[in-house]
């Protein structure tokens, strides 16, 4: 009988770990889940509410307030459930018994060890927590990024800004990542207000005050288009001469427009303009020279 009991005994002792201290661990990791999903779903929540909001709001572009509000969501629910996970880890350590004052020396070896390649994730985080403090941008903004180590930078509209990383959406549909900390300059392109520029060549034998009359009258209508008008801030200048070479002369024309609806409103003016000196005579003739050369090229 001795026998028996003791060939059960380490059975039933892991029965009676597994009915205490094995129950108490899985339903600390079951809750930890559960609570993260939880924070994760009522912070998507809050950030579709803010996005209801403008959608169903008459601006046309996002207030700097929604866009700061929206990023400030995310990082909330991120840093709350990262809180929630080490609070369970170290719960779980606890009921497993672990003394957590025993794993101060490891922790600070391995610590020192990791610290050389932990530096980039804390310089990531710094920076997120700047970003966004600072408003520099947030979720809709469209941004240009020069990144550390990258000849091209990283242009799109922005969908997600963490403390840790940036992502955004090019014209292609690409999805771009970015760590925070690899940011070194930031052009926000949707931010208060935007400016369309144009630069219009005409023949350095024109009329430059006949083709700056021309061009303001093209202001003038379009201010007046109830489509362009709502884009607009004011009606658009004509600059004056910006350039000038043999053949060429190039007049600049600006719009400042709502942010992010510079590219829309550039290319409507682009087609007044282009017709407007058309309809005038007013034309770029291609240099004969040069055409001759490439026909010979031919």
């Amino acid at each position: 009988m001795e026998a028996t009991a003791a060939m059960f005994a380490p059975t039933q002792n892991l029965l009676d770990w597994l009915s205490s201290t094995g129950l108490a661990v899985s339903l600390t990791v079951l809750g930890a889940i559960l609570m993260a999903r939880f924070v994760n779903w009522g912070g998507s929540k809050v950030t579709d509410r803010i996005d209801s909001n403008y959608m169903q709001g008459d601006a046309l572009v996002r207030s700097e307030a929604t866009k700061h509000r929206h990023s400030v969501a995310q990082v909330i629910t991120w840093v709350i459930i990262t809180i929630i996970y080490v609070i369970a880890t170290m719960k779980v350590l606890d009921q497993l018994s672990l003394p957590i004052g025993s794993l101060v020396a490891p922790a600070t070896v391995l610590g020192a060890a990791l610290g050389f390649g932990a530096q980039r994730v804390v310089q990531d985080i710094l920076a997120g927590f700047f970003i966004i403090t600072e408003r520099q941008y947030g979720f809709g903004d469209t941004v240009q990024l020069a990144v550390t180590g990258s000849s091209e930078d990283a242009e799109g509209v922005i969908e997600d800004v963490t403390l840790r990383v940036t992502r955004m959406r090019n014209s292609d549909g690409e999805v771009i990542t970015v760590p925070n900390g690899q940011i070194v300059k930031a052009i926000n392109l949707s931010k208060d207000w935007a400016r369309a520029v144009i630069d219009v060549p005409v023949p350095a034998t024109s009329d430059i005050n006949r083709v700056n009359e021309v061009l303001h009258q093209v202001g003038v209508e379009a201010f007046a288009d109830r489509g362009l008008k709502k884009l607009l801030l004011d009606e658009p200048t004509v600059m004056g001469v910006e350039s000038l070479t043999v053949d060429e002369v190039s007049v600049r024309v600006v719009a400042r427009t709502l942010p992010g609806k510079q590219f829309q409103v550039g290319r409507a003016l682009r087609v007044r303009i282009a017709t407007a000196m058309r309809r005038q005579g007013i034309t770029v003739e291609p240099d004969l020279q040069t055409v001759r050369a490439a026909e010979g090229e031919g």
